[in-house]
């Protein structure tokens, strides 16, 4: 296999406490993705052998916003011992601060240049902190007609043009499929397109944010496309069991992500 896969541990065996959702990920030969890392037991996390991909990079401000941009290398830097002792490669970020329910704090429904002026000269801060520390920050593409309304410069393109203008080796961009096919699709020339930025690969269908293969995306021709181009990076299922709670359900959920990716 030419893919590294990860599944996101807040995502799939709920009914589990966080440790043992870990225990079960890696024990199927998958990497492990995290989203908030404060108040978890870091050195147990570290002690379960997993390899973890990526976890959340921030946890307060914008990246787009002059008022509330500094919260955000702050709040990077905080977090960084975690990521260093876990091992974790990519820590992730968003254009916008997310709120309950993945909505923005400050919902805006347009961009400005001021906005992009002030997510590229962030990005800029996030990639020199990055560079200090050996991890890499990762910009997020979100789609706000369902999961994020109110942020902008959320779609792909938008994040694709702030991380190559930064041009930075520690910014890259965490391209999520899911997201992409909601709000703009043509997702193999999507791919295509970023694969000289992309840091790590997000991947759930649609509708329904289930594993590969219980919805409208050939996640198959995917991968043959990212094999096609050389990617041999992470892929992470960033996604619920279509089965529904219980272990069984977990484990197809894995099983048919692995499916989905195996090319050759």
């Amino acid at each position: 296999m030419s893919f590294r896969l990860a599944a996101c541990a807040e995502m799939i065996y709920g009914e589990l406490p966080l440790i043992e959702r870990v225990r079960r990920i890696h024990e199927q030969g998958f990497e492990v993705e995290l989203w908030d890392t404060r108040n978890r037991d870091i050195a147990a996390l570290a002690a379960t052998g997993a390899r973890f991909s990526s976890m959340s990079g921030y946890f307060g401000g914008s990246l787009i916003d002059p008022a509330n941009a500094d919260r955000v290398v702050e709040s990077a830097e905080n977090l960084i011992p975690a990521a260093l002792e876990l091992g974790i490669e990519r820590m992730v970020v968003h254009p916008a601060e997310l709120g309950d329910g993945g909505a923005a704090v400050r919902p805006l429904h347009r961009s400005t240049g001021q906005m992009w002026l002030t997510g590229l000269r962030t990005l800029e801060r996030l990639g020199r902190l990055g560079e200090r520390h050996g991890v890499v920050f990762a910009l997020e593409n979100l789609n706000t007609a369902l999961d994020h309304p109110g942020i902008p410069l959320a779609r792909a393109k938008d994040t694709l043009a702030l991380v190559s203008a930064v041009g930075h080796p520690h910014v890259r961009m965490m391209l999520d499929l899911y997201h992409a096919q909601i709000g703009e699709g043509n997702l193999i020339e999507l791919v295509r397109a970023a694969l000289p930025w992309i840091g790590e690969i997000q991947v759930a269908d649609v509708p329904g944010r289930f594993e590969p293969g219980t919805g409208e995306i050939n996640y198959s021709a995917v991968a043959g496309a990212l094999a096609d181009v050389g990617y041999a990076g992470v892929i992470g299922l960033e996604a619920g069991a279509s089965g529904g709670p219980g272990l069984a359900a977990g484990d197809q959920s894995l099983s048919a992500f692995r499916e989905a990716f195996l090319v050759g």
